[in-house]
């Protein structure tokens, strides 16, 4: 390095500095007329002390001057007359100022521009002597030599007093671009009491900093440390300002709001701001949004509208705790709206948390509050010149949020105070419902206006016909309307949620297939409307159950996948539908897709209802693998979450695999209770087909475990009876036949293949695969075997055929000489599988199984068991076999 270049004691010199210093290294003295021109942080300062050492060193008389764009105009007169008055060398260094622009006339003009990516790279290694990610470093500063020096540092705290000392227009700019507000000329207008003329010469200030980018848009790092190190009480005064503007003229705040929360900002329009701005995030970002409705409360927002906003951010966030603390919490308020919308969040939570009976207690408490503060504020002269803040429905609250009020009790058994079931509960004006009639609609719109509920009416209670319905409260004639009532906006919500609730009354009468259409077209009517609303239930979850039940696969599978896509339910329902996606494939024996769906979940937290479809999906994967192991090790879990779950009609498919578990696993006596409880809630609906046969198929299959013939033919009695109902059904009845003949060992194999084919025809692969490969293995007719197995394999989805056992002449060694029927034992043994578990996933018995492995051995040249093992273990580990 040359002389000139050391005695600048900084490795960081600007590239195009450091060329003018080379240049002038061996001729001092030279007559240079320079004008640097450069925002700050360009390293002007460092520049000209170079230059002014070289020159005081060398005895020449030179005339250097720093920061001329500050020179008051007879200053830069004097400097005029100077330059043209002497001829040494004179150095000028200025920042973009429009008034310097006459400076540029006093010598050759050296611009110092941003770095490039590579300098900045290069910038980086100097100061640290470590490799920094240039192209990430660049994005941040801009190609700022300062900004990078301070950011490769950790020296951002430098900027604190450089900011303080700013001019208080462009500290005031910065401040507002930071905050999001640089692109809004009427709010900066308003902000600097400038016109829009006079707007520029703060703009051309807070340029000459080097804190813009081209665009005239903060820097990331400079934006930073604006945010941490910029005037504290100043930067809470503009953000004040500039949220107040945005308030007067009901522009969006959310940027701004999102700056004052690290600010400490309190009082009335600091309450009013974060609410404000929590509305605005809430459809995209509800955390973001709890976070701002909870500094609304803190900044002293009290009213039921912000309370409610916290609630639905946080339920959608899956903060349900939160949630249900803040609905709890308004249940005992004195506005009647309040005391409604408190109903509404606890009972959207509690649904989450496996307590449907309460869910609809809940709700109807919510309508009946709903129902009194029509009348009371249609007739004051009921009031008797006073406000009652409990109201009817008062009395069904207690037992709706005391746990210890109905730990006991049954939804059968929950009565009101006459002794009527909760359908038979009083309306608002006291008078018993008629359990015929269609539950009350609000008929005048919300007193105060725009109202803030989640649900609201006209959907409060189709949401309690759903949950009544669910935990087997229904009556015969009970229906919902589609239509929503007069005073009552017909929006696609509450359309949505009447017409889903009309389809779970369907779906409980008749055959209940007639249900599929009404919940399918719910589904896509709330796809478009509310994507984040906190929902008990989405209506595409309840289609896909009843799908589920009703053998329509494919169905359920599609509204599930739109109700993914549309975000219906944001990340509270997102979870269900991941789940019952996982179901779906499950079920038609798509097994590798389903684990897909679980594995995506796992992990996260899960409530009481989403733990029991995880955990008993574990438990299906492990039976249909044939993992006993697996089984065992998911049973306790999934027995655990059925404890949390009251038994209702969404979770029977749960339950279902949860007793043919237990019967794998000699548990089965203790879920007798909860099977008991099943059946008498569908009994209580009168045994709806649509829902109970799919509980008869598992339970026919428990039974055929536990080797309990009388219960297997009592489950197909119960099939046969509503073979009738459709295809499914019909096909559930003729394979359950074919069961109890396969086990009987006396069956007809023509019949077995049809019925097996029936069910792959249905899209159950794996039940279709298992009755023939079952039925193969009991046969003694070889022809009927070997057709038998080859249908199994191809309803399993698998194609492959029967293997010679004899080797192949001149076979290579290794794998190579293993069939292919050889090579499916192999790694299923070595993947842990007992002989008997391996030839049940491959529908051979046990000792086909350990005939293989002998040939096997031999073909190897293995000399024991665990020599064979290790064997395979290699040869299956290289990438690629035969």
């Amino acid at each position: 390095m040359n002389a000139l270049l050391a005695k600048t004691g900084n490795d960081a010199v600007h590239p195009a500095a450091r060329r003018l210093l080379e240049e002038l290294a061996d001729t001092p003295a030279a007559p240079v007329r320079l004008v640097v021109v450069a925002p700050g942080g360009y390293g002007k300062t460092a520049l000209l002390d170079a230059l002014d050492r070289s020159y005081r060193e060398a005895g020449v008389e030179a005339t250097v001057i720093d920061d001329a764009d500050q020179l008051d105009d007879e200053d830069l007169t004097r400097l005029t007359m100077l330059a043209a008055a002497k001829e040494g060398p004179l150095v000028v260094a200025h920042r973009p100022n429009p008034r310097a622009q006459a400076l540029r006339a006093l010598g050759e003009t050296l611009l110092l521009p941003p770095l490039t990516v590579d300098e900045v790279g290069k910038l980086a290694k100097q100061l640290t002597g470590r490799t920094a990610d240039a192209s990430a470093l660049h994005a941040s500063t801009g190609g700022v030599p300062r900004l990078v020096e301070r950011v490769v540092t950790a020296r951002l705290a430098d900027f604190r007093a450089e900011l303080a000392t700013l001019d208080d227009d462009v500290l005031r700019y910065l401040i507002a671009a930071e905050a999001g507000a640089a692109r809004n000329l009427d709010l900066l207008c308003s902000l600097l009491e400038r016109t829009p003329d006079e707007l520029p010469e703060v703009v051309d200030g807070a340029r000459a900093t080097g804190l813009l980018d081209a665009e005239d848009v903060l820097l990331p790092a400079a934006a930073e440390a604006v945010r941490a190190y910029g005037p504290p009480a100043r930067r809470l005064a503009v953000l004040q300002q500039l949220v107040e503007a945005q308030l007067t003229r009901g522009l969006p705040v959310l940027d701004l709001a999102t700056s004052l929360l690290d600010a400490g900002s309190s009082g009335a329009s600091a309450a009013t701001a974060f609410a404000t701005a929590a509305n605005e995030a809430l459809p995209t970002d509800p955390k973001h949004a709890a976070r701002l409705f909870e500094a609304a409360a803190e900044a002293g927002a009290r009213d039921a509208a912000t309370t409610t906003g916290w609630a639905r951010a946080a339920a959608l966030s899956g903060d349900l705790d939160t949630a249900l603390r803040l609905g709890d919490g308004m249940l005992s308020g004195e506005d009647p709206e309040a005391r409604a919308a408190g109903a509404e969040i606890a009972a959207t939570v509690l649904a989450h948390r496996g307590e449907l009976a309460r869910t609809a207690e809940l709700y109807r408490w919510a309508a009946a509050t709903d129902n009194w503060s029509r009348q009371h504020i249609a007739t004051p002269a009921s009031n008797s010149g006073g406000h009652d803040s409990t109201g009817p429905g008062n009395e069904s609250l207690a037992a709706a949020t005391n746990p210890q009020a109905t730990d006991h009790l049954t939804p059968a058994d929950s009565t009101n105070s006459q002794g009527s079931a909760l359908p038979h509960q009083a309306n608002a004006a006291g008078v018993p419902t008629d359990p015929s009639s269609p539950p009350p609609f609000p008929t005048s719109p919300q007193p105060n206006g725009e109202s803030y509920r989640w649900v609201g009416p006209g959907a409060v209670d189709a949401f309690a016909t759903i949950a009544l319905v669910g935990t087997g409260q229904a009556t015969d004639g009970q229906t919902v309307s589609n239509v929503p009532m007069p005073g009552v906006a017909p929006t696609l919500f509450t359309g949505a949620a009447a017409r889903t609730a009309s389809g779970i009354v369907e779906s409980v009468f008749g055959c209940g297939t007639e249900a599929l259409p009404t919940l399918v077209g719910a589904a896509a009517m709330l796809e478009p409307a509310v994507g984040g609303a906190p929902l008990s239930d989405s209506p595409a979850a309840l289609a896909a159950l009843a799908g589920l039940h009703a053998g329509e696969l494919a169905l359920a599978e599609s509204v599930l996948e739109r109700a993914l896509a549309s975000s219906v339910g944001g990340d509270l329902l997102a979870t269900r539908h991941r789940l019952l996606l996982g179901w779906v494939a499950m079920t038609g024996g798509h097994l590798a897709a389903a684990t897909e769906h679980r594995d995506a979940v796992a992990g996260t937290k899960l409530e009481a209802r989403d733990e029991l479809f995880f955990a008993t999906l574990e438990l299906g994967l492990a039976r249909r693998a044939s993992d006993l192991v697996g089984l065992q090790q998911s049973w306790e879990r999934a027995y655990q979450a059925s404890m949390r779950q009251q038994v209702d009609l969404f979770t029977l498919l749960p339950l279902g695999e949860l007793a043919i578990a237990a019967a794998r696993t000699g548990a089965h006596a203790k879920l007798s209770r909860r099977l008991e409880r099943a059946h008498a809630m569908l009994d209580r609906l009168g045994n709806p087909p649509l829902w109970t046969v799919s509980l008869c198929w598992h339970e026919l299959h428990a039974a055929i475990t536990t080797e309990d013939r009388a219960t297997a033919e009592r489950q197909l009695a119960a099939l046969n009876h509503f073979a009738d109902c459709g295809r499914y059904p019909a096909a559930l009845a003729r394979a359950a036949g074919c069961w109890l003949a396969v086990l009987s060992g006396t069956f007809d194999p023509g019949e077995i293949s049809a019925a097996a084919a029936e069910l792959h025809e249905l899209d159950l692969r794996w039940d279709a695969a298992r009755l023939a490969g079952q039925a193969a293995i009991r046969t003694s007719d070889r022809k009927a075997m070997v057709q038998l197995l080859e249908a199994a394999r191809q309803f399993q989805g698998t194609t492959g055929r029967l293997e010679s056992t004899t080797p192949t002449p001149g076979a290579a060694t290794g794998l190579s000489a293993l069939s292919e029927r050889e090579l499916e034992v192999a790694r299923l043994v070595v993947d842990g599988l007992t002989y008997k578990q391996a030839g049940s996933k491959l529908f051979i018995s046990g000792k086909t199984v350990e005939h293989h492995m002998a040939r096997i051995r031999g073909k190897l040249g293995a000399a024991d068991r665990r020599e064979l093992l290790a064997t395979l273990r290699e040869l299956l580990a290289k990438p690629t076999v035969h």
